[in-house]
């Protein structure tokens, strides 16, 4: 290994047979975008030993050499101390580089700067990426970007990720830089070395004047005249919570339809196909078949088009940037219960899973605040329990009525998480100063290639969870309820464990039966249709019919309520333990989200008794 004689940090170089390109940017920069452009969506997550993240890596041939590609998380400074900033500072002093991508928001480049200049500090070779060239044009920002280019001894490209203008030059640009670097670099001393060199504004004017000229702050965008309503502090708040009713509508009058073909396909194939298939095997084998894993699997596959809608309303919403709009109308209420607008943000982002929302956590200085936000995340309706509350609210609420009970649901898990991040707020235990800065992205219209390169993602993950824990749990349910041989209902060992919880969950409504789907709900959410599905040993549509018999409006709010606020599924549950790295708070976290979810169960269906 020799020494590079590279300016900037003290760099060791030595020869590899892979190169290797890291991506990074800030935050919503659309870094990840054109990540995916170059490898096609077909990155995959991968374990970095030492890291406490898994980062997407995808290796491509380039030219006849193997070529990997990582994606690093967003963050603003390379000499930050958030999880984030940490773990990009690790990944570059520990693991061979060939060439860096610095992502930059061209609309945005006089605050951005500050992160290529940073990377030439430290004399990495570098390809410099200027998104948003569009929206940039659009608003006035003029680039010279061969200045720029000698000012920073870097190539530069302008590009739109979101269209893909622009991106072929820029991909070759990075493959020509990629073949004509020697060596592969790993840093030493990053952060001293960024600390004793800092990249001051003066630097920053000095690079950009006369290469960047910015629109002048006073001049009228399209995103101010819509954030002059979007973000009044009267109607802002009720804006925001209308559309997001828009969305439980949208899915409750598009999404509980779409079950129907699916339902019918599931049939069609049980009867024709997996039927006369295990004919010759056994009676008992059979039975396990179709009222075990099967019977597991076509409830939950009903609901895969519902979870993609949910997907895709939040990806567009994501997209056009107005749920970063969402956390800055939420700052000044949140700052009252000893958090911020990334709280909420990040509770959001809980609607699609809980696991990447608590990992992203990580951008939250302060500690104690990472902390109660783990708390109160695991309180968020994500897609996992969006399957069961419509599957449910169906069964009490069989007309439109069942959209307005799953926004309530909605609106009931942010209450719950404001008062009870507010109580423990006042313990002192959770205190924190740590101040609150975000980018607001200007508005954009989300681009259907992108929204479905998202949603696909997503349900890839979904889906291949779903299976694995849903045969498990669907699995282990069959046999509860089969023995002992010849036992039924409440004489099976399902009824039996159910009837143990009985003086617990009576209070809040909740039957035996019910009380064995939250058990194996504990494993996956999803395991709780599943679950209900074996243990009254039937098909989808005839399983919602005889819940509709049997419970009562608060009988089956209160289930709904207890499963929105109840112990977050398992994975995520692990992650608490990851990322908090202590088992007190995570045996903390499990004991905190039943009691929640039991005391507002409590009040709820006591109080629909008391009333009705």
């Amino acid at each position: 290994m020799t020494a590079s004689t590279r300016t900037g940090a003290i760099i060791s170089a030595h020869q590899n047979t892979i190169k290797r390109i890291g991506f990074i940017g800030q935050p919503n920069t659309g870094k990840s975008t054109f990540f995916n452009r170059i490898t096609n969506a077909g990155a995959g997550v991968a374990n970095w030993p030492g890291l406490t993240v898994d980062l997407l890596q995808a290796t491509i041939e380039i030219h006849g050499h193997q070529v990997e590609f990582v994606d690093l998380p967003g963050i603003y400074d390379l000499d930050g101390f958030t999880e984030d900033e940490r773990v990009v500072q690790k990944f570059l002093e520990e693991f061979a580089i060939d060439l860096i991508v610095v992502v930059i928001n061209a609309t945005q480049i006089d605050r951005q700067i500050r992160m290529p200049l940073q990377v030439k500090s430290l004399g990495l070779p570098a390809v410099v990426v200027l998104n948003m060239a569009d929206e940039a044009k659009r608003y006035g920002v003029q680039i010279d970007c061969v200045e720029l280019s000698d000012r920073l001894e870097s190539p530069v490209y302008t590009i739109s990720a979101k269209y893909g203008t622009g991106c072929a030059v820029a991909i070759n640009g990075i493959t020509r830089t990629i073949e004509e670097q020697p060596h592969t670099y790993q840093v030493q001393g990053l952060v001293e070395h960024l600390e004793s060199a800092p990249v001051t504004e003066e630097y920053m004017e000095s690079i950009l004047e006369g290469a960047v000229q910015m629109p002048s702050v006073t001049s009228v965008t399209f995103t101010n005249r819509l954030d002059k309503w979007l973000l009044h502090p009267i109607w802002g708040l009720p804006i925001f919570f209308f559309v997001m009713f828009l969305v439980f509508w949208f899915l409750w009058s598009i999404g509980i339809p779409t079950a129907d073909p699916v339902d019918a396909a599931t049939g069609w194939f049980q009867e024709r196909i997996l039927e006369p298939v295990i004919s010759p095997f056994p009676t008992e084998l059979q039975d396990f078949i179709i009222n075990g894993p099967w019977n597991g699997f076509a409830t939950v596959l009903s609901f895969v088009p519902l979870v993609a809608l949910f997907f895709v309303a939040m990806s567009a919403l994501e997209d056009s940037g107005y749920l970063s709009r969402s956390a800055y109308l939420m700052d000044s209420l949140m700052s009252r219960v000893g958090l911020d607008g990334r709280g909420f943000v990040l509770q959001m982002m809980g609607f699609g899973c809980n696991v990447p929302a608590i990992m992203g956590t990580r951008v939250m200085r302060s500690r104690a605040m990472r902390l109660l936000s783990m708390l109160i995340i695991p309180l968020a309706l994500c897609s996992a329990r969006l399957q069961v509350f419509v599957f449910i609210l169906a069964a009490i609420f069989p007309n439109q009525g069942g959209a307005v009970a799953l926004f309530a649901l909605y609106v009931i898990s942010f209450l719950v998480a404001f008062v009870v991040a507010g109580i423990l707020s006042l313990s002192g235990q959770f205190k924190s100063r740590d101040p609150f800065v975000l980018e607001l992205p200007p508005y954009r219209l989300p681009t259907i290639k992108q929204v479905l390169l998202n949603v696909w993602g997503e349900m890839k993950q979904f889906v291949s969870k779903v299976t694995v824990f849903m045969i498990i749990g669907a699995s282990l349910i069959w046999i509860l309820t089969a023995l002992p041989p010849g036992a039924e209902g409440l004489d099976t060992l399902a009824g039996q464990l159910g009837k143990f919880f009985s003086p617990i969950m009576d209070p809040i409504g909740i039957n035996p039966f019910l009380t064995v789907s939250l058990i194996f709900g504990f494993v996956a959410k999803e395991v709780q249709l599943a679950g209900l599905a074996v243990i009254y040993g039937l098909s989808n549509d005839a399983l919602g019919i005889k819940l509709s018999q049997d419970l009562t409006f608060a009988q089956g709010f209160s289930y709904c309520l207890f499963s929105l606020l109840y112990i977050p599924c398992l994975t995520t549950l692990s992650t608490i333990w990851g990322e908090s790295k202590s088992l007190k708070f995570t045996i903390f976290s499990v004991v905190f989200s039943l009691g929640t979810a039991w005391v507002v169960s409590f009040i709820f269906y006591q109080g629909a008794n008391l009333f009705s």
